[in-house]
């Protein structure tokens, strides 16, 4: 017997990401076991959110044409359909960036009392901003961290970027604290390159971390999730790119290898493993995360917290299921029933 009924699959975004956004929640969407729930389709972003797919358990898809999409009521996170009021009793979070990975999302479902399948919203909040998540993990012994430094729009640039390249080295890993898909991202190998990198990331935010490059052996990720009362890891993938980082082309546009497993020594398979559920406990986490690493000559360095990993087919984590042997399917089952 399910705990829930009526799923609502939440896609699109306030950030540069929200077309990936679609396409992972359209993936999951179409993967949710059609004979066990009601899936509901809605587009969200800047407050604009509507219905523009369902599909009743045994039933086929139906899809609403735009200027026919009934509207969801914030009040209560319900939608009229044909005369009827569904009042979704769970919301499936695929928004890529905000409001879905910034805590903002999961705190409206949480004011409301909707169960959803993502971190609680503070769980959330921390681990999104990349600055932040460090800090909440730097008191432990449980992963290497990059040295860096942080910066805030309004800043004095100039004075900054002096001091970092003094303190850090080069070359430099510059990001925007917050958002993925390598959004804002620049590598920097001259000093004079900062500043422009600097305000390159400020377009995706207010806020800037950068970290010192390290010296790759090998680009990780691993993926963690909860089942009952244990937290279970997926198979490790070494991400292989040909632009000389994990970039946006490579991540989207092929221009990277995806080996799953990783064919690496099994001992660094389980370590990452074995991180990965230490962070996952650390912080609190809850329903599917990927964390990114890199290995290198002197350990393992943490990368970073994807709270909403990409959900297409040609994605991480379904790579991930795959060699796991568990089919898309059944797992989402697990990630909704376990929520």
């Amino acid at each position: 017997m399910s705990k829930y009924q009526s799923i609502a699959v939440i896609y699109g975004s306030d950030s540069s990401e929200w077309e990936v956004s679609c396409r992972s929640g359209e993936f999951t969407a179409s993967r949710i076991d059609e004979f066990r729930y009601d899936v509901y389709e809605i587009f969200a972003r800047f407050g604009d959110w509507k219905l523009v797919a369902m599909r009743k358990a045994n039933s086929m898809r139906q899809a609403f044409p735009e200027g026919a999409q009934p509207v969801v009521d914030k009040s209560d996170f319900s939608v009229m359909v044909l005369g009827e009021k569904i009042k979704f009793d769970f919301a499936y979070i695929m928004q890529h960036g905000a409001p879905g990975e910034t805590g903002l999302l999961q705190g409206y479902l949480e004011m409301l009392g909707v169960p959803h399948s993502t971190c609680s919203a503070f769980v959330t909040t921390v681990a999104f901003d990349k600055y932040s998540c460090k800090s909440y993990l730097r008191g432990t012994d449980i992963v290497k961290l990059a040295p860096d430094a942080f910066i805030r729009k309004g800043d004095d640039v100039e004075a900054f970027c002096k001091n970092t390249v003094e303190r850090l080295g080069l070359p430099l890993f510059v990001k925007p604290t917050g958002g993925g898909s390598s959004f804002g991202i620049s590598k920097v190998d001259k000093a004079q390159d900062l500043p422009e990198a600097i305000r390159y990331a400020f377009m995706e935010g207010d806020t800037v971390i950068v970290e010192t490059a390290i010296s790759c052996e090998h680009e990780l990720t691993c993926a963690a999730y909860r089942d009952g009362d244990e937290v279970k890891t997926l198979p490790v993938i070494e991400i292989i790119p040909t632009t000389g980082w994990f970039d946006y082309d490579a991540k989207y546009n092929g221009l990277s290898r995806e080996v799953c497993p990783a064919e690496i020594p099994v001992i660094l398979s389980e370590k990452i493993q074995e991180i990965t559920r230490n962070i996952y406990r650390c912080l609190g986490c809850k329903g599917l995360v990927r964390m990114d690493y890199i290995s290198a000559p002197d350990g393992i360095y943490f990368l970073e917290v994807n709270i909403i990993p990409g959900m297409t087919n040609a994605s991480l984590v379904p790579k991930m299921v795959r060699a796991a042997g568990i089919g898309i399917t059944d797992f989402l089952t697990t990630i909704i029933e376990n929520a």
